[in-house]
């Protein structure tokens, strides 16, 4: 959702998190800004309209660590090795990502992210048409820290739920130990 920044014409795309009490928890501001010609024809300049943050972000959720992102940060694993660095045992994904982009790369994205950070992914994708002629993905997914796609919307609109097991997540961690093993 876009939130007021220092600059009324370039706001924040921002991932919000709120309290159970409806106010706003936490507020993560995208940093990765989407300035792309996909080969759809479509030419994307994000930051001509919107601001980058500077700072990944994980907050507690129910009693799980959860790292915040949004949409053209999935394609950066540095962004998500650190959101691991910080604990997250999730890690959230809401996107738009573009029909010509989210066919070839939403899943392996998100199963690589679950993967590298051995945290449950859940990718809440935009689908359909929008002004301009611009299309979204969808395809919504959640993803075990094995990389399973353990949940998937189809096509069109949906809803999608799964569990989510911290043992899981720790036995991922210690059988392999890829994290800790990390040399750079």
């Amino acid at each position: 959702m876009p939130e007021r920044t220092n600059d009324p014409d370039r706001p924040y795309n921002t991932c919000a998190v709120f309290a159970p009490d409806g106010s706003v928890a936490a507020r993560y501001h995208k940093v990765h800004l989407f300035d792309v010609e996909v080969g759809d024809g479509q030419r994307y300049r994000e930051s001509a309209n919107t601001s980058a943050g500077v700072e990944p972000l994980a907050v507690s959720v129910g009693g799980f660590t959860v790292g915040l992102s949004v949409c053209y940060d999935l394609r950066f694993p540095e962004l998500y090795r650190k959101l691991a660095d910080r604990g997250a045992e999730i890690v959230v994904v809401p996107a738009a990502f573009t029909l010509a982009t989210g066919k070839d790369h939403w899943h392996v994205l998100l199963r690589a992210r679950a993967i590298e950070c051995q945290a449950y992914v859940v990718a809440a994708g935009q689908w359909g048409g929008h002004p301009g002629g611009r299309r979204t993905y969808g395809k919504s997914a959640i993803i075990d820290p094995w990389g399973d796609v353990i949940a998937q919307c189809s096509e069109g609109e949906g809803f999608i739920t799964a569990p989510v097991d911290r043992a899981y997540v720790e036995r991922v961690r210690a059988n392999l130990p890829s994290l800790r093993h990390r040399r750079l």
